[in-house]
């Protein structure tokens, strides 16, 4: 009984440390800011009802805390381009590319990273 509870608790351990490990490398990244600084290439596309929609593709340099350079290529499903001379937080995946964005202000981009793109 003592093995059958100890094979039960390392399977458990080794199942929830895999998910982990999947969710690091598939969804988690590095943090980059960036600004915009173009209008992004408008594109539109249709859904799959045949709705249409519009794109903006940007691809702009991002840097990190500690100012390294990550060239950040990223959509906006918008009616507009996003606005000029606004900064982003940018989380950034190897295997994925851009995962996710969102403005911040100015005041909440590390030194290093304001120092280059501004």
């Amino acid at each position: 009984m003592k093995k059958v509870l100890i094979g039960l608790v390392v399977l458990i351990v080794l199942v929830f440390g895999g998910l982990k490990i999947f969710e690091i490398t598939n969804y988690g990244g590095t943090t980059y800011y960036t600004k915009i600084t173009n209008a992004g290439q408008q594109a539109t596309d249709h859904d799959q009802d045949g709705n249409k929609y519009t794109i903006y593709a940007y691809d702009l340099p991002g840097y990190d805390e500690k100012g390294s350079l990550q060239q950040l290529k990223f959509n906006a499903n918008q009616d507009r381009p996003l606005k000029m001379n606004a900064y982003l937080k940018v989380i950034y995946n190897d295997k994925k590319g851009v995962t996710d964005w969102q403005r911040v202000p100015r005041a909440e981009v590390p030194k290093a990273a304001l120092a280059k793109l501004d």
